[in-house]
């Protein structure tokens, strides 16, 4: 397999920077996934171009490749989590969070990342009609999907439990609302796969492949958005990860765990040989193949 796997900054939010780093070319992983946050490369404080560089600096020293991700839960509004959202009722509160993704469209082309992940956020309470909310998201990322166009970086729209891009049937919703731009890409999580989709998370692999700019990773139980340790929920690893790999992604799988921070580094030296364990792992060839 070619499968290169990493694990995601905000699964270590206990840990510097550059330390999570270390920590992760240590254990032998490919890349991380960079949420921009508060203690990891502060998307809003002063001297953004300057402190990418050094993480590009970094990255490089390290060999490790790079996914910008933007679901730091407080970093535009301490109050309220993920707030503003892409769909806010509020123009200047959705062009706040707009910003945020150009913000990380300029990171993550100065890291030289192979995308940027977003997702669309919760519908608010006052919007009555579906469609306003469409709108609303499809409005939002047109200067994003411009702007990462432009920087030749795509941007991977995570469906998110819960969220008005739930599945890969919102997802292609979107797709054709925005005309299907070149720039607009899908993050994958095989975890929501588990946990809401029609289909089993390998063949969402499968059904997501002409898309799929990023992948995130944990173990999950159906019915319940609950990011697990793997082994702790029910998802078979290795017809997902052989999925993958027959579909020829090239990018990062990301391991998502950010409820487990308090034991960040722990998980970071499990997950990786589990992983590989799994990757390695024989596949049973279904009897509708056996022909």
């Amino acid at each position: 397999m070619t499968l290169r796997f990493g694990y995601g900054t905000n699964g270590l939010t206990d840990l510097r920077l550059d330390d999570a780093l270390a920590l992760l070319a240590d254990l032998g992983y490919d890349g991380v996934g960079l949420t921009l946050d508060h203690m990891h490369l502060d998307p809003l404080a002063p001297g953004l171009a300057g402190r990418t560089h050094r993480v590009a600096q970094r990255l490089a020293e390290l060999g490790l490749d790079v996914t910008v991700e933007t679901g730091a839960r407080y970093v535009l509004d301490p109050r309220r989590k993920h707030g503003p959202s892409l769909l806010d009722p509020d123009p200047e509160a959705r062009a706040r969070r707009a910003d945020l993704l150009l913000r990380a469209v300029r990171v993550a082309a100065d890291l030289g990342a192979r995308a940027v992940h977003c997702f669309s956020g919760i519908v608010p309470p006052t919007v009555d009609e579906p469609a306003t909310a469409w709108q609303r998201l499809a409005a939002s990322l047109t200067p994003v999907l411009e702007a990462a166009g432009t920087a030749g970086v795509p941007l991977a729209v995570e469906p998110e439990p819960g969220h008005l891009l739930a599945t890969l049937a919102d997802f292609h919703h979107l797709r054709a609302l925005l005309g299907d731009p070149p720039a607009l890409g899908l993050t994958l999580d095989i975890g929501h796969c588990q946990c809401l989709e029609p289909l089993p998370p390998e063949d969402c692999v499968h059904a997501a492949a002409p898309w799929l700019r990023h992948v995130q990773i944990e173990d999950m139980r159906r019915g319940v958005h609950d990011h697990l340790p793997f082994g702790e929920g029910e998802i078979d690893f290795p017809p997902v990860l052989a999925a993958l790999d027959a579909t020829g992604y090239q990018g990062l799988t990301v391991v998502e765990l950010p409820r487990h921070s308090h034991a960040g580094p722990h998980h970071a030296q499990t997950s990786l040989p589990f992983l590989r364990r799994a990757a390695a792992s024989p596949v049973p060839v279904s009897e509708g193949s056996a022909s």
